[in-house]
């Protein structure tokens, strides 16, 4: 952390969607006080977000670069090549949330910098993400406490060995689409049971959220709320009968395992 910074100056390059979460969530931090820089290809994004109080935006990257104190990359990784050539003098701080872009190749781009590689999720979107971070060869345990300092109204974040990034995409990077496909085949099945599907869908998903929560919160394991929620004789064996008897718990682990794959087959084919 910049402790001798009144102001900790934090400079987005990209600021789309997942840049522009993870900037509110910063400025929403209570002890500690963050101006941001951005810049984006877009003319429309730069002025959504130079919108916000505490946000400028620009053009060039570059001055993102000279004046910020942490700067993120947050471009589509078809795009960060070109931004690495770009900036690649600095000595910042470098925190990259491009998916599937190892650090080998950022830090063989960017020789001076400090490197950090993030892999957040969409739930950032609303301020519960399940993410992971792994640090570069140059980066220090304060780099560490920097990230974690910044991204604490985003949700969580745990910090990894690199190699174990690849599952974390597959789990949570990619996670929220396997769940709305569940989440869509439980409304769907209960639409065609009578229910309207507005309030299927409403339930099917505050259905999910609950699950979540209350697993987190009260530090249960899925069994113990399998368990308390399985009366004898009651619907939700009745319901757990087919499922046990059926593949579904083999597809779901196939489904995170060929996700997994994709991600280490990305990182390989990448050139350094």
């Amino acid at each position: 952390m910049c402790g001798m910074c009144s102001v900790l100056r934090v400079g987005f390059i990209g600021a789309g969607k997942m840049g522009e979460a993870l900037i509110r969530s910063m400025l929403g931090l209570e002890d500690l006080q963050v101006s941001v820089l951005a810049s984006d290809v877009s003319a429309e994004r730069r002025e959504l977000v130079g919108r916000l109080d505490g946000v400028e935006a620009t053009e060039s990257n570059l001055r993102v670069v000279d004046e910020s104190d942490v700067v993120f990359v947050a471009v589509k990784p078809q795009n960060v090549d070109e931004v690495l050539d770009e900036i690649k003098d600095t000595d910042r701080l470098v925190i990259s949330i491009a998916a599937g872009i190892p650090l080998r190749r950022l830090e063989a781009k960017l020789t001076k910098a400090r490197v950090i590689r993030v892999m957040p999720n969409t739930p950032c979107l609303v301020g519960e993400m399940a993410g992971g971070f792994s640090l570069g060869t140059r980066a220090t345990e304060a780099d560490a406490e920097t990230l974690t300092e910044l991204l604490r109204n985003a949700g969580r974040i745990f910090r990894l060995d690199e190699k174990h990034l690849d599952a974390v995409t597959a789990l949570s990077g990619s996670g929220p689409a396997f769940i709305a496909y569940i989440i869509e085949a439980m409304a769907e099945e209960a639409i065609k049971q009578g229910l309207p599907r507005d309030v299927a869908e409403q339930l099917a998903v505050q259905t999910v959220l609950g699950t979540g929560k209350l697993l987190r919160d009260m530090k249960l394991s899925p069994e113990d709320l399998i368990s308390m929620v399985s009366s004898p004789g009651g619907t939700t064996v009745a319901g757990r009968q087919i499922l046990e008897n059926s593949d579904v718990k083999d597809i779901i682990e196939k489904t995170i395992a060929r996700a997994t794959e994709r991600g280490r087959e990305l990182g390989k084919s990448e050139r350094p």
